[in-house]
């Protein structure tokens, strides 16, 4: 008898379902009629619930996805001939299609490199030069990622920090927040604190990785960076007809805590198996496991043997050299991350 196959679920935590909660709020929303493109009353109470959410007052605009909220954020901050500072590893930078570059209308990116997904002040000031000069283009923005794409995460200090340099050389500062739930409990910050009180302009605020369906929203903190990004937003096909099912799901998302509870469980199960995964000889982490992701270094012939059992483990999400990676769910289950561990034990044992 052939031995079973053991799928994979760490690919990514976007192979993850929604949330029983999300779910329950669009069948809830699925009632009746309600005013089309974001008039209605769910989209209205969405801004409201984000403003307690973060104790000020915000300026909020659902998305689908998180290439859209982080290049029409980026569009709001940057002219056609301005630059965006962000991280070499960032999504915008490397993942995304030129989609920041288009809704900004040509902006560049301006990269910046580090060993653990961070930007530091010192290394943004470093590449801040041409303001003024009409050869060349200008300063505008910066963009960090919480958390990192390396699974790591600022602290508040350093994101204060940073955000401080940008304010300094006249750049306003965005958050990739595609895991920002993952980075809130693993600083055990408030929402408040991980972004305005740290000197984030505009958030990106990722709900699809943890637990919604395909929910985002473009936060503002500075209602007059919002002033034009209406139009933005209706013509990036962002300003949908029935907005209500979008806004239903993060109301539900950032209510009774159920952000934080699926983030506590990711969070957990990544320590679980980060901490089996760098107890079996030969295997390395690349990184410092502080959220739902996992680099680690792993032999060409576990991962070759692995995929024989139809495990296939994921490889080069950050560039073709990077370390295969693990990424743990809101719904990530303890047998499964011990079955993975147990295969990759049996997969690193001796030739002989």
């Amino acid at each position: 008898m052939s031995e079973k196959p053991i799928i994979n679920n760490f690919a990514s935590d976007n192979v993850s379902c929604a949330c029983p909660e999300v779910m329950d709020a669009v069948v809830a929303a699925n009632s009746g009629i309600a005013v089309s493109y974001g008039q209605d009353a769910h989209t209205v109470k969405l801004e409201a619930t984000l403003s307690a959410f973060f104790e000020t007052p915000v300026k909020v605009f659902p998305a689908v996805s998180g290439t859209a909220a982080n290049a029409l954020a980026l569009s709001a901050l940057t002219p056609s001939y301005g630059k965006v500072f962000c991280h070499q590893m960032s999504h915008i930078n490397t993942d995304e299609c030129g989609a920041p570059e288009f809704f900004t209308g040509g902006a560049k990116l301006i990269s910046i490199a580090s060993n653990d997904g961070k930007i530091t002040p010192e290394a943004l000031v470093s590449v801040i030069r041409g303001k003024g000069n009409v050869h060349a283009a200008q300063p505008a923005a910066l963009s960090i990622t919480q958390s990192c794409e390396v699974g790591t995460v600022y602290q508040l200090d350093e994101i204060a920090a940073v955000s401080k340099a940008a304010h300094e050389h006249g750049l306003s500062v965005h958050m990739d927040g595609a895991r920002f739930a993952n980075a809130l409990v693993a600083l055990d910050a408030s929402p408040a604190e991980m972004t305005w009180k740290s000197g984030i302009d505009v958030l990106s605020l990722g709900g699809t990785k943890n637990g919604c369906l395909a929910a985002e929203a473009v936060v503002f903190f500075k209602p007059e960076l919002a002033q034009t990004f209406p139009f933005m937003h209706k013509r990036a096909g962002q300003l949908l007809s029935k907005m209500r099912f979008v806004s239903a799901q993060l109301e539900a998302y950032v209510s009774n805590d159920v952000w934080r509870r699926n983030a506590q469980h990711a969070n957990a199960m990544a320590a679980r198996l980060s901490k089996k995964l760098a107890a079996i000889p030969n295997i390395e982490l690349e990184f410092p496991t502080q959220s739902n992701e996992i680099f680690a270094n792993i032999p060409r012939k576990v991962i070759d043997r692995l995929a024989a059992k139809g495990i296939q483990v994921t490889e080069g999400e950050l560039d073709e050299t990077a370390p295969p990676r693990f990424v743990t769910a809101w719904d990530s289950k303890v047998e499964d991350v011990d079955n993975l561990i147990a295969a990759i034990e049996l997969c690193s044992g001796d030739d002989s």
